[in-house]
């Protein structure tokens, strides 16, 4: 199975972006998808996390601003990140929750300017 994930970019304070991960095999209608984080000098995080019933939970940072969703028919998760912040800046990785190692792909860049 690979993860794709996409979406990232530079944008402002208080912009949104949507990011997507598209996997190969339709692994997130059966196991729990997530979104990681990896800030800058950071450990990589889970910041949002949905089960295979639908429901969703997020870290305590970023509760309120994000939403993680999912289509099985296109095999993917979303992260819709809203009201963004410098400190939301790093690399966002999709996996399972919990993580699997060789699903971890390249992940996808997110810089927050002020």
């Amino acid at each position: 199975v690979q993860l794709q994930a996409s979406g990232g970019g530079l944008v402002q304070a208080g912009g949104s972006l949507r990011l997507s991960c598209a996997a190969t095999r339709n692994i997130f209608r059966v196991n729990a998808g997530g979104w990681y984080r990896q800030a800058p000098g950071k450990e990589r995080e889970l910041v949002a996390r949905i089960q295979v019933g639908g429901a969703t939970d997020y870290g305590d940072s970023v509760k309120g601003r994000f939403t993680i969703s999912r289509d099985n028919a296109k095999n993917t998760i979303y992260l819709q990140m809203n009201s963004l912040r410098i400190e939301d800046t790093g690399v966002y990785f999709c996996n399972l929750a919990p993580s699997r190692y060789a699903y971890w792909g390249q992940g996808t860049l997110v810089t927050v300017s002020s």
